[in-house]
């Protein structure tokens, strides 16, 4: 079975793609790299929206998803931006905790793994 990679760089790829599955590397804000948390998970969803759709699939496939947050008292404002994007009756098992970030500019990242259409 063929393995595709998205996005290849030298320590790692933004998605790979194997048998009916893409499995997608955490994702930060790039355009909204320090700003709120808000705005980060906008940013973060649209890049997510961009690679499944490389990929083959959408979110309307997510089978899990992890976010991590700087600071979880800013989970409600994540949330506002995710349930906006989400696909309605197809929503992934999700887990949410705080950890610290690579860099103080990100509070926000998300991996996800989705089924190919």
């Amino acid at each position: 079975m063929p393995i595709k990679r998205l996005e290849v760089g030298p320590r790692m790829s933004q998605g790979v793609v194997h048998g009916n599955m893409v499995y997608l590397a955490g994702q930060v804000a790039g355009a909204a790299k320090g700003k709120s948390v808000g705005e980060q998970t906008k940013d973060i969803l649209a890049n997510i929206d961009r690679l499944l759709k490389e990929a083959g699939t959408s979110k309307a496939k997510l089978i899990t998803t992890n976010i991590w947050l700087a600071d979880i008292s800013k989970f409600a404002e994540m949330n506002a931006e995710w349930d906006k994007w989400v696909s309605p009756g197809n929503t992934p098992a999700r887990a949410t905790v705080e950890a610290k970030l690579a860099g103080p500019e990100y509070t926000v990242e998300i991996m996800v793994t989705a089924a190919l259409d």
